[in-house]
Order: C-alpha cells, then sequence, then structure tokens
C-alpha cells in the first residue's frame, strides 16, 4: 500500500509510517526491544515532571497474567488481539504527588509518553493498536488498580502479520487508506472555529 503522506509537507518516516494494525505475526518481541520501547516511554515530557503513566505489560508467554489481561477487552476487540505477543495496560496518576490535589494534566501526558513508545516501536519494526475498548472497573479489581490510578486503554504490540489471517469484515478494514481530518478544521487563528491561514492549503493523503 503506497503511503503518500507528506508529498507536499514531508513528514518523518516513523510519523507517516504508523498504522493501528490488528493483524500480528506468530512471533514473540525480543527483550531488548521491549526495554528500549519502554525506554522511549519513560523519556516523554511531562508537567512538573510529574511522568504521571504506567504500563502494566503482559506478554503471551506469562500465560496466565496474560489471558487476564486480554479477558478484560471488548469481544470484538479480544477476536484479533489474541495474536499479539504483547499486551500493554496504560494508565494515569491523576493526583499530583506533592499535595493530592487533581493533576488536569495526567491524561495528556500519559499520550505523550505513549506517542513515545508507538515512535520507537515503529522505528524497531512493530506494529501497536491502542484500545479504548475495555472493562475498566473489572481491570481495576483483577489487576487491584489504586483509586488515584485512570485505567486508560489496552495496547496490543507485536510484529505486523498478514491480512488474510483476520475475520473478512476486519481484514477488509486492514486494507483501507488512512484518514484525517484537514488543518482547517482544527488550526485556528483569530477566534475559535476560523481556520488559520497556514491551515488552507491543499489536502494530504495516506493513501
Amino acid at each position: 500500500m503506497p503511503n503518500t503522506t507528506g508529498k507536499l509537507h514531508p513528514l518523518n518516516e516513523i510519523i507517516a509510517g504508523r498504522r493501528s494494525s490488528r493483524a500480528f505475526a506468530d512471533r514473540p518481541v525480543e527483550p531488548d526491544k521491549l526495554h528500549s520501547i519502554l525506554e522511549a516511554a519513560r523519556w516523554a515530557p511531562s508537567s512538573r515532571n510529574e511522568q504521571p503513566w504506567a504500563y502494566l505489560m503482559a506478554t503471551r508467554e506469562q500465560g496466565a497474567q496474560y489471558q487476564v489481561l486480554l479477558g478484560v477487552l471488548a469481544e470484538s476487540n479480544r477476536i484479533w488481539a489474541q495474536n499479539a505477543p504483547v499486551l500493554l495496560l496504560t494508565a494515569a496518576h491523576t493526583e499530583l504527588q506533592g499535595s493530592g490535589q487533581p493533576n488536569r494534566h495526567a491524561l495528556h501526558d500519559l499520550g505523550l509518553s505513549t506517542a513515545n513508545l508507538f515512535a520507537q516501536a515503529t522505528s524497531l519494526g512493530l506494529i501497536t493498536h491502542q484500545m479504548g475498548g475495555f472493562n475498566v472497573e473489572e481491570t481495576r479489581r483483577r489487576f487491584h488498580v489504586p483509586e488515584a490510578w485512570e485505567p486508560v486503554s489496552v495496547i496490543a504490540l507485536g510484529y505486523p502479520g498478514e491480512a488474510e489471517s483476520l475475520p473478512a469484515a476486519l481484514r477488509e478494514r486492514e486494507n483501507l487508506p488512512r484518514k484525517r481530518k484537514p488543518l482547517s478544521e482544527f488550526v485556528f487563528s483569530e477566534t475559535w472555529g476560523h481556520p488559520a491561514p497556514i491551515a488552507e492549503g491543499p489536502l494530504e493523503r495516506n493513501e
């Protein structure tokens, strides 16, 4: 599938090439690569350097823990995520460490950390797919997540596989081109909703 993202305004290849695929190869991820990916997450920026993120990781080799994490997913996600060799639960610490006051930037900072994780994984030839479809309360119970921590997503991670391994409906979605809003819909100037002049150029696509 040709990647035309950035023909008009070039993008870093890692950003342009990242895709939330569902087809995973039957191949474990090497420990050194997992360590590298988690180091990338560790070095993300955060407000007040709170670093309000945590990742609960389960590899298929861990057996029972992997099955528990797989089990909290919605069935529509479990169908394909069961083929991923690594699952990661992400969580945000919603209180400031010193005062216990709400940290309104916690979810933002977890997102920055996860974006680092995705970029590092992509650079190592791996694919990632983040899922919001999981049972939050069951996750809290099964993994004893503290009250001040908010489970946010589950990430499937591994090497890319063949789309033909997926059910027909998902196979079709796997091959669809990525779509993104034009800049004019989210880059404003002067007042909210008024497109900035720089955002009114030709629309780039990834096909």
